[in-house]
């Protein structure tokens, strides 16, 4: 099984499947890698690469305590250690904030940035309420609670439920507690005025608690793309499968038309010059 080693105490485990603009997946505490299993189509156009995040699935418990910026290092240490220079970072729920944190910290490997279901920060009621109970389940060590949550929730089939199920009991329960609090004190809002790389946001129309989020990126992100999914909620990885993996071929190749047009005519004051 392919791992790549952050230091002599950790690895992280990873998959990577196809050719083309490299498009990695980050996840969410708990869910793993497998959580983006019905992305896998896309390696017919992409170079895909899905992996567990430490403390999660077959990657190492963290030597530290898990920090946004931790992970996003981890994330920066896997694209060397591919070689690839510039990626598609993709960050679902909560693995938005890694995504952003690494776009904003190491902008130079960014091609575009997309998130499913994103927030810069926690600062809404429900979702607040949300990673407390994510809290109290992990400090209590409740991994099989908290399994038969994200899995009756992003399951689509009794196979798939019978997997998250299973791979989200892999996680170290420290790890998770920590990856919670760390999700639920990170803020990066000022900072996103400082973002470069193309946003695209993707939201379930009826996912109704992250809503309020567009408006922090609208303000400090102007050129931000945002497209929502009729008759979703949160749980689009899974249970919107088809309409995410159209969005996502459609909006990288519209991005890599447009890079490509500007790169072929140049600015009027570069015609000056």
């Amino acid at each position: 099984m392919p791992y790549v080693s952050i230091n002599e105490r950790v690895r992280l485990y990873y998959e990577e499947k196809g050719e083309g603009p490299p498009l990695l997946f980050i996840h969410p505490p708990g869910l793993g890698h497998v959580i983006f299993r019905q992305q896998e189509p896309l390696a017919r156009h992409f170079r895909l690469i899905l992996c567990d995040m430490r403390g999660n699935g077959r990657s190492s418990p963290s030597d530290v305590p898990i920090t946004v910026p931790l992970l996003a290092d981890d994330v920066s240490v896997l694209l060397r250690f591919l070689g690839i220079e510039r990626a598609i970072i993709c960050g679902y729920s909560n693995g938005g904030s890694i995504a952003l944190d690494f776009a904003l910290r190491y902008p130079q490997y960014v091609e575009q940035v997309i998130l499913i279901g994103g927030f810069p920060e926690v600062c809404t009621p429900l979702l607040y309420g949300e990673f407390l109970l994510g809290i109290s389940a992990a400090k209590l060590g409740a991994l099989s609670l908290i399994s038969s949550v994200l899995a009756i929730g992003h399951a689509t089939s009794r196979h798939e439920r019978k997997l998250l199920k299973q791979y989200v009991r892999r996680a170290n329960k420290r790890d998770l507690d920590t990856a919670y609090r760390a999700g639920l004190v990170y803020c990066c809002t000022k900072q996103l005025s400082s973002l470069q790389a193309p946003l695209l946001l993707i939201y379930g129309a009826r996912d109704y608690y992250i809503h309020p989020y567009i408006a922090m990126f609208r303000r400090y992100v102007p050129h931000a793309d945002v497209v929502f999914i009729d008759r979703a909620r949160h749980q689009i990885p899974t249970k919107h499968s088809c309409e995410l993996n159209n969005i996502l071929r459609v909006y990288s190749r519209r991005k890599s038309l447009e890079r490509k047009e500007e790169h072929a005519c140049p600015k009027k004051e570069d015609k000056i010059k």
